[in-house]
């Protein structure tokens, strides 16, 4: 009889540990999925231009510019219609495409026209919300894109792109 008993008790300890679920947490799987997807991404790389620097006297627009939220940069359209013109109103800027991916989603559902530009030169994504030829034009447009969002703060940093070519 006792030995039945020590082996029915066996027999449980060992279904007890077998139906034991994994202790993988729900954070380690939502991690490695965004591994596996950022790998899975093509990465994209611009061909680098070598020139040789010449010394030439430091230029007071790019400072002055920069002052006034307007940054030049060389960028390249990787998702939404390749219409950049001179000016454009940046609304985010991430390191990882599906970031910006998301906030063109966002804005796209809010009736914009969203744009994503790649600069390879900081290797960021940078999420456009409009384009225009002139600069007062695109600030008036980026002030009108806060006005539009006053308790977005991610939105309250929208800039201007110069692009350079």
């Amino acid at each position: 009889m006792k030995k039945l008993v020590v082996l029915g008790m066996g027999v449980c300890m060992v279904l007890a540990f077998a139906s034991c679920k994994s202790s993988e947490s729900a954070y380690k799987k939502a991690y490695e999925k965004a591994k596996q997807q950022e790998l899975a991404e093509p990465q994209v790389e611009a061909p680098v231009e070598v020139t040789p620097v010449a010394t030439a006297p430091v230029s007071t627009k790019k400072a002055t510019d920069s002052a006034n939220g307007v940054r030049q940069e060389k960028v390249t359209v990787v998702s939404g219609v390749d219409g950049l013109k001179d000016y454009s109103v940046v609304c985010g800027s991430f390191g990882l495409k599906a970031n910006a991916e998301g906030l063109k989603d966002y804005l796209d559902g809010q009736g914009y026209n969203a744009t994503i530009a790649f600069n390879a030169e900081s290797a960021m994504y940078r999420v456009i919300v409009n384009t225009f030829s002139d600069r007062s034009a695109a600030a008036q447009a980026r002030d009108d894109f806060k006005a539009k969002y006053p308790n977005r703060k991610d939105f309250q940093g929208a800039w201007l792109l110069y692009r350079v070519f």
